[in-house]
Parts: C-alpha cells; structure tokens; sequence
C-alpha cells in the first residue's frame, strides 16, 4: 500500500532536511541557486522535493515537500492532492513563528478540517518561545485538533515521530 504525506513550511523550516533524514532513497530536489537574500540560504526548493520510506507490512510512505517561498503556493496545491495527511514544519527561530503557521493555516483552510495533520516546532531548543502550548492554542482557536510536536528534522525519529502522528490520526478515523 502506498501512502502520501506532504511537508510543507516556510523557507528554512527543514523540509528537504527532514525527507532526507527519513527516505530510503536519495531524495529528489529541485533545489536551484536562491537570489533572494532575505532567505539566507544558498538554495532553495522551486517545485518539490520527494523520497519514501517502507514502513512494515509493506506500507510505503511516499514524502512530498513543498516549495517555502508564497511566490510558488500553486505547488502547495498540487501536492496535497490525494494526500493522507500534512506535516507543518515552523523554524522557532524566524521573527514571527505563530504568523508563519497562520500563513499555512490560511492556505489550506478548506482541507485541514478533513485532512490529518500535525504541526513540527524546530529549534524549539535555541529559541523556546513560543511554545508549544502557543502553537496549540493557535490550532483551537480555529476548531482544528493537530498535534504540535517538537522536533529537530536532521534527526530521522523525530521525523519519524511526525509521520507516526499522521499515521495514528488516519487510524484512528477508519
């Protein structure tokens, strides 16, 4: 059986990271050189990013990125098609966490009430405000049950942790 996740999240919240720290494979980037400075990275993804990972009973778990920068939100489109479930990654260390998740949240608020979801805070360590009480709040304010957990996306069980979540949630539907 083949399932569908979708990592989506701002510029540097690790989405390329943490498909590569799960995939069974190398994964497939569309990473190109970045020409806007405001992102500080050298690259940046421009149409997706793709691995899987083969979970028992042969359940394999097709990961999708999407591209962080709103200029590409069309790809965010795209790739949630047919999805089981999506995975917010928020970076703690950027200017305004809780607004970026509520970029996300907008984008996709005619699907979260029926889709699994689950919330990833990085660098949670470096930068432990807001929390993940903070996150959670923002999630009820909008009637919506998502798990937030904290996570460091270079480590394969955290990213793991998140599939899991999105796994449990669809289970837990059926």
């Amino acid at each position: 059986m083949d399932l569908k996740i979708v990592f989506t999240g701002t510029p540097g919240a690790g989405k390329t990271t943490a498909i590569a720290a799960l995939s069974d494979l190398a994964p497939i980037v569309t990473d190109v050189a970045n020409t806007d400075p405001g992102l500080g990275k050298a690259v940046t993804t421009v149409s997706m990013d793709y691995g899987h990972v083969d979970l028992d009973e042969g359940v394999r778990v097709r990961l999708f990125g999407t591209p962080g920068q709103q200029r590409f939100d069309f790809m965010w489109r795209i790739l949630v098609e047919q999805a089981l479930g999506l995975v917010i990654l928020i970076d703690n260390s950027r200017p305004d966490p809780l607004a970026d998740l509520r970029v996300y949240l907008d984008a996709f608020a005619d699907l979260l009430p029926r889709m699994n979801c689950v919330v990833g805070v990085g660098r949670t360590l470096e930068c432990p405000v807001p929390t993940p009480d903070d996150f959670a709040d923002l999630l009820a304010e909008r009637d919506l049950a998502a798990p937030v957990l904290a996570v460091d996306v270079r480590e394969r069980r955290d990213v793991l942790r998140l599939i899991d979540a999105i796994l449990s949630q669809a289970e837990a539907a059926a």
